[in-house]
């Protein structure tokens, strides 16, 4: 094959402090607005050799065959040769571009490999793209990029189908790897995802951790610090297995709405993971109050659009925090047919927002159905 060579203002103002080299994400369906103006596209690194294991240690749900970890035992490509210096961020960017099944020999010890730029999947390789850290691998966007992208609707990326919202393939799976320090502030077409932005085909995520993850910090449809996702094949749902999401003070995630996780029109399946410290930093809630630049909702999870489910197995939500909407989950279906499936999990100490009609925590129509069992959900704010 071919290588491809190609708050409030008071708290607002707090925050500017803070936050002052952090930087931006993602943005709507067609993933066309512009990243806000004044953010600086670079904010302080986190080691993620020092961050939480993946998932909830708790977590004890069943997972279905389709959500295991795919087999890698006869890999496409093979990224590095045995060392540490032979895993070079333009090895693993061109082994993304080449598709297929990617593993990692960087020898024994953990290894973060730095990018200067997104890793980007093309359209027109393997339907099937797995990439397998083995638990060693962390991928970091140093604090300045996104770290891997999909786009079905991207012609830079090869259309094949005349249907690109809803087509079955690629398949990206990413297994047994870090995401860490990813930014998608100067991403200003399709900005969004400060770790991982997808469109179409399916995507999956399992045994991973997402530290440190940023996007832009107003905007009132701006999403996710660390995974949007766009477009699903026929509405089958994104699977997030034992990952973590922050886990410990410091490594959280962050953006304008969707601290974690954002989608518009997407179902998602989460099982035995872990959020933790994560924020959704914009005020002014969706659409924007007058005088505000809009924003603030979901600090773990934030799920817009119309048809859609939210189902939430053996996981634990907790420390997460808004300005807005939905301190742990925001779950909006404009046409209220989504529903919301809560089990074997718990949703406790996320901090601030309102609008909170059946479950405090969890912001949503009042109308939506919502099944919790076996769960807790108590002292969110």
């Amino acid at each position: 094959m071919l290588k491809r060579w190609t708050l409030h203002p008071l708290c607002r103002l707090c925050m500017a402090a803070i936050f002052i080299l952090m930087s931006g994400c993602g943005s709507g369906g067609g993933g066309e607005t512009k990243a806000p103006s004044g953010q600086t596209g670079y904010f302080p690194t986190v080691n993620p050799d020092d961050g939480p294991p993946a998932g909830n240690p708790a977590g004890t749900a069943s997972i279905p065959a389709e959500a295991n970890l795919e087999d890698v035992s006869s890999p496409d490509q093979i990224v590095g040769n045995g060392t540490p210096e032979s895993c070079s961020a333009e090895a693993f960017i061109d082994a993304v571009a080449q598709g297929g099944t990617i593993v990692f020999d960087c020898g024994p010890d953990p290894i973060t490999i730095t990018l200067p730029r997104p890793a980007k999947v093309f359209n027109d390789t393997d339907p099937d793209i797995v990439i397998d850290g083995g638990g060693l691998v962390s991928l970091s966007g140093g604090g300045r990029t996104r770290i891997l992208y999909m786009n079905t609707c991207d012609p830079d990326q090869v259309w094949t189908t005349d249907h690109c919202q809803n087509q079955d393939h690629p398949r990206l799976t990413v297994q047994n790897i870090t995401f860490a320090n990813g930014n998608s502030t100067a991403e200003t077409e399709y900005d969004g995802g400060g770790a991982i932005w997808v469109r179409g085909g399916r995507f999956k995520a399992v045994n991973c951790r997402f530290f440190n993850n940023a996007c832009a910090d107003e905007g009132p449809d701006v999403g996710d610090g660390a995974i949007r996702v766009f477009s699903q094949y026929d509405g089958l749902p994104v699977t997030i297995v034992n990952c973590t999401f922050g886990g410990v003070e410091g490594y959280g995630n962050r953006g304008s709405n969707g601290g974690a996780i954002s989608s518009i029109g997407v179902s998602w399946t989460i099982i035995n993971s872990l959020f933790s410290y994560n924020s959704a930093l914009g005020y002014g809630a969706n659409p924007a109050q007058s005088g505000t630049p809009g924003g603030g909702s979901g600090g773990a999870i934030y799920n817009d659009g119309n048809t859609m489910t939210l189902t939430v197995l053996g996981s634990r939500i907790e420390y997460n925090e808004v300005n807005e909407h939905g301190s742990a989950i925001f779950f909006v279906s404009n046409d209220h047919t989504g529903d919301i499936v809560i089990d074997e999990s718990t949703i406790t100490n996320n901090i601030g927002g309102s609008w909170y009609p059946v479950y405090d925590g969890i912001s949503m129509h009042s109308d939506t159905p919502i099944t919790v069992t076996d769960s807790i959900i108590e002292n969110n704010s």
